[in-house]
């Protein structure tokens, strides 16, 4: 453990995680963008919005015009419908196509319950309340425990790898095929190659004793416990940081990353920290 609170990143004094973020870091050239995300998630979801939260690089006033995308997490009173979801993706559809500033529009949409719930206490609790910056609404983060970068925290928040990885094998398939559409290798790897970072740096974070959301600086912490992996995690880090469309390089990375290091990653992992508890249904 490193010695002093104070040196600890990514923590206060008291060796909580910090939130991170907030609107005053949003660069000025994604602020229109902001202003159209907020005032058109009240017009959709009207008195059924609970309360809607920024996350990524803008609220933390590192997003790059034309390469960062705008991340978006909408808490309902009750659980989402079908027309619910319908409506939040053509909401990012329509931001995506309206603003050049942003490299592609996502959004969570969970009921308020299931942020506040034991199962997801430690994970999309934890994720709001620590990495998401309140947009509209009352904040659910006021409901919710203080987090410390503990083993708790990494087996619920990236403990479930196993699952992710023959998924993972199909959607590459699918995205380096021909007739897919365009886009779809850059989403893949952009996507894939995050989740293999914050796995990696998930699983050493309690030892590192603090906390990032940059991905070099998770690769480099990674890399400090397990050199021999390191070289990958800084690849992965680096497609994560500027995805490719090139299939090739997707193919690659499933040989590399998916299939070679994904499966001592989950080992090792259930080995340090366990399995993420399943969820119900």
């Amino acid at each position: 453990m490193r010695s002093g609170a104070a040196a600890r990143p990514g923590l206060d004094g008291q060796g909580f995680i910090a939130r991170e973020g907030s609107l005053a870091r949003v660069p000025h050239a994604f602020r229109p963008v902001v202003a159209a995300a907020r005032d058109r998630t009240a017009d959709i979801f009207g008195e059924r919005l609970h309360s809607a939260y920024l996350y990524g690089s803008i609220p933390r006033g590192t997003a790059r015009v034309g390469r960062s995308d705008l991340d978006l997490l909408i808490a309902l009173r009750e659980e989402p419908t079908m027309g619910d979801r319908a409506a939040a993706g053509a909401l990012d559809a329509a931001l995506d196509g309206e603003f050049e500033q942003i490299d592609g529009s996502g959004t969570l949409l969970v009921s308020r319950a299931q942020v506040l719930s034991d199962f997801e206490r430690h994970d999309l609790g934890w994720f709001l309340a620590c990495l998401c910056t309140p947009l509209l609404g009352a904040d659910l983060a006021g409901h919710l425990p203080r987090y410390r970068p503990d083993s708790l925290l990494a087996r619920e928040t990236n403990g479930d790898l196993a699952v992710c990885l023959p998924r993972w094998q199909r959607l590459i398939a699918e995205a380096t095929a021909p007739g897919a559409p365009p886009g779809a290798v850059r989403v893949r790897v952009r996507g894939i190659s995050r989740r293999i970072v914050r796995t990696g740096f998930t699983l050493v974070m309690p030892r590192w004793d603090g906390w990032t959301s940059d991905l070099y600086e998770m690769a480099e912490a990674f890399a400090a416990y397990y050199p021999e992996w390191g070289p990958r995690m800084r690849e992965a880090a680096a497609l994560g940081h500027e995805p490719t469309d090139d299939p090739a390089v997707l193919r690659s990375f499933l040989r590399s990353h998916v299939e070679e290091l994904g499966p001592w990653l989950v080992e090792e992992y259930t080995r340090v920290h366990g399995v993420k508890a399943a969820r119900p249904g």
